[in-house]
Parts: structure tokens; C-alpha cells; sequence
């Protein structure tokens, strides 16, 4: 597809990976901060959890006191260890509460270093997503994190992510899009890639009750792990492609108003013309290629949805599942998101207060001065 193609299906949208975005300003994202052990993202990482438990399993084994059994560690689902928790089985819970204090120490350590960082200064509260946190060990060691930071001195409150991890970077892609999409449709195409699966949905605005796009949801979505068939990149994309039109179909029988938009979340560094600069080295391929676009290759496949030109906006996976809380971050100026996951993401955002709130702050603000004045 020709440049000047591309520029004109996407007019009156924001650039990819843009640091400004319609309710807030992304202040950086996937920040890969270091100390002499390495990435700190290691060290908060689902994986790193699997490594804590396995190192506590490792001298009961010899012993032939594993209360968990032979079975290998990455092998337990988060299932599994939330029923250990609340069993019957006093010494498995003690060994999974331990794995927890432990990890909540690393994250907790983690986050002290983002919060020290330039890029995070002054952030008033931190979204924990990603899968780990779909699962009581999660909520307990973010819980614990959150209690660790605020004995230290740190005034920040560390929540875990309202939307379910599958649903919460589709439900984000909406607040990629422009104001003038919800006006006229009711629901958008909304892409998550990861490392092993790709999710296509279809996300119900609910614009009409809530312009804040608080009551948002997923109406329907479709999973496809592209890390067992091993796709080339081309292959993916097709696949996607599919997803996409199987999902339009499907809309459209349902009677929905669907935007000729979709948001795609994607792991990496997103430059602005939809290229990836790095960090998506888990994908099928090579997508940092410079001859790789997949918002391109997207509008190829799908140039229009109903009667208009399709426009396609790709920002960070880390961004768009923080995107999802925009609503209810509305009492903080300065707040992030990490996910846990494979690795760890974040992004860091600043709200940007409607003219009429600031209008109404500002005459409270003299008021204030005055009497500080005073007294």
C-alpha cells in the first residue's frame, strides 16, 4: 500500500506509540531498568515466582519433604497453588506464603527503583496487570508489595488491575481511539499479541452510559496460541487477518455498529509510523524488520469496515492494558501500570484534566494562596 494511502485511512488518529493520547499523556513506557544482576524486569516476573518456589522446593525434595509433591514447579497452575493456600495441607500453604513474602519482597523492590527513576517521579498509584495477577498468589503478593512500600515511607497505592488480564488490553485499545469514533458506532476491533497468543475482540463502547467508557466490554473474543503452531511471520498475519473478518461477520449479524477502527496491542517499542524498534523478539518472525509494517499489512487485508476506510492505531501491550484504568484513575494526576507476566511491563501516565475542572480549580488555588497570605 502506497504511503499516501495509509496517511489519508488514518486521518484524525494519533500516531502510533504516541506520548499523547485523548485522556492521557504516556510519560515513557517499557523502561528496561538494570542493576548488577541484570534487567530488574527478572526479578518481578512470573518466571521469577516460579524460580522463588522452586529454590524453596529444592532442600525438601532431598529430604523427601516436598509437601508439593514430584510434580515440576512450572508444571502447577495458579489454580492448583490458590487451592494450596485455603487447603487442608498446613505445611503446602506455608511453603506457597513463603514463595509470596518472598516475591512481594522483590516487586517491592522493583517498584522502589521505578519510583526513583525520573521517568516515574511523583506517581501517585501503580495498576499491577499481567497474568500473574489473575489468581489469589497474585492479589496476596501484590496486597503484601502494597504494605511493603507504604512501611517504607512511600505514598502510593499498588492495586491489581480491575479487568481481567485477557480482556484489559482489548478494553484499553479504546482509549487509543479519537472521540468522534464513539459518536456514531458502538464498538471497535481491538487486537492483544503476546508472546505466545494472539486475542482478537470485539469491544462494546457503552459510550451511552458512561462517556468515560467505564462500563466497556468484551463482547466476544477469539484466542489463537501461535507458540504451538510456530507461524512464519507472513503466516501470522494471515491468521489474524482471518480472526479479524470472522469477528466483523459476527458483528455485524449481532447488529452492531462497528468503527472502522482497530487497536492493536503489541509487545516493544512502537515508533510513530507502526514499525517496531525492539522488543518483540517473542513473536513469530522477525516483526522489528524495517521491511515489516503489521498495520499495513492489516489495511491490506482489511481495507474497509462497513462503509469507511479502516484506520488501524498499534501502541505497547503494557500501555493499552493501563489504558483499561483510565476511568478510574481520575483521582490521581501521575499514575503507572506494571504486568506481570513473562517479563515486566510498565508505562507511566499523566492525566490530563478537563478545561472546565481546571477552570473551576484554578479560583480554589488563589483562594488557598490568599490564605496562606493571611496566616
Amino acid at each position: 500500500m502506497a504511503e499516501d494511502t495509509l496517511t489519508t485511512t488514518t486521518a484524525g488518529i494519533a500516531a502510533h506509540g504516541s506520548a499523547r493520547l485523548p485522556s492521557v499523556d504516556v510519560d515513557t513506557y517499557n523502561i528496561e531498568l538494570k542493576d548488577e544482576d541484570g534487567f530488574l524486569g527478572d526479578r518481578a516476573s512470573k518466571g521469577a515466582f516460579q524460580r522463588i518456589l522452586d529454590a524453596s522446593r529444592k532442600p525438601l525434595k532431598k529430604n523427601g519433604d516436598d509437601p508439593l509433591g514430584k510434580k515440576d514447579t512450572k508444571d502447577i497452575s495458579k489454580s492448583t497453588l490458590d487451592e494450596l493456600l485455603v487447603g487442608d495441607d498446613v505445611a503446602a500453604a506455608a511453603l506457597v506464603h513463603g514463595a509470596i513474602e518472598e516475591f512481594a519482597q522483590e516487586l517491592a523492590y522493583v517498584t522502589r527503583r521505578f519510583l526513583k527513576s525520573k521517568a516515574w517521579t511523583d506517581t501517585e498509584c501503580i495498576v499491577v496487570g499481567g497474568g500473574f495477577r489473575q489468581s489469589r498468589v497474585g492479589e496476596l503478593a501484590i496486597a503484601r508489595t502494597d504494605i511493603l512500600l507504604k512501611a517504607e515511607g512511600f505514598k502510593i497505592d499498588l492495586v491489581p488491575i480491575r479487568h481481567h488480564p485477557d480482556e484489559a488490553g482489548l478494553i484499553g485499545c479504546l482509549h487509543l481511539a479519537p472521540s468522534w469514533i464513539f459518536e456514531g458506532h458502538d464498538s471497535i476491533l481491538a487486537v492483544d499479541i503476546g508472546g505466545s497468543n494472539i486475542r482478537c475482540g470485539v469491544v462494546e463502547t457503552s459510550w451511552k452510559k458512561a462517556k468515560d467508557l467505564s462500563k466497556a466490554s468484551v463482547w466476544k473474543s477469539d484466542l489463537w496460541r501461535h507458540a504451538d503452531d510456530e507461524p512464519t511471520r507472513e503466516g501470522a498475519v494471515k491468521r489474524l487477518t482471518k480472526m479479524l473478518k470472522d469477528l466483523i461477520a459476527d458483528a455485524e449479524k449481532e447488529g452492531f455498529k462497528l468503527a472502522p477502527f482497530i487497536g492493536i496491542s503489541c509487545p516493544g517499542v512502537i515508533n510513530d509510523d507502526g514499525s517496531i524498534e525492539k522488543g518483540a523478539q517473542n513473536l513469530p518472525g522477525n516483526w522489528e524488520s524495517s521491511k515489516f509494517h503489521l498495520p499495513r499489512s492489516l489495511i491490506d487485508g482489511i481495507p474497509t469496515i462497513g462503509d469507511h476506510d479502516t484506520a488501524i492505531l498499534m501502541h505497547n501491550d503494557g500501555v493499552a492494558q493501563g489504558l483499561s484504568e483510565v476511568p478510574f484513575m481520575q483521582d490521581f494526576t501521575r499514575w503507572g501500570v506494571l504486568t506481570i507476566g513473562t517479563g515486566l511491563g510498565n508505562a507511566r501516565f499523566t492525566n490530563r484534566k478537563p478545561k472546565e475542572k481546571a477552570k473551576k480549580d484554578k479560583p480554589k488555588e488563589k483562594d488557598k494562596d490568599r490564605k496562606d497570605k493571611d496566616d
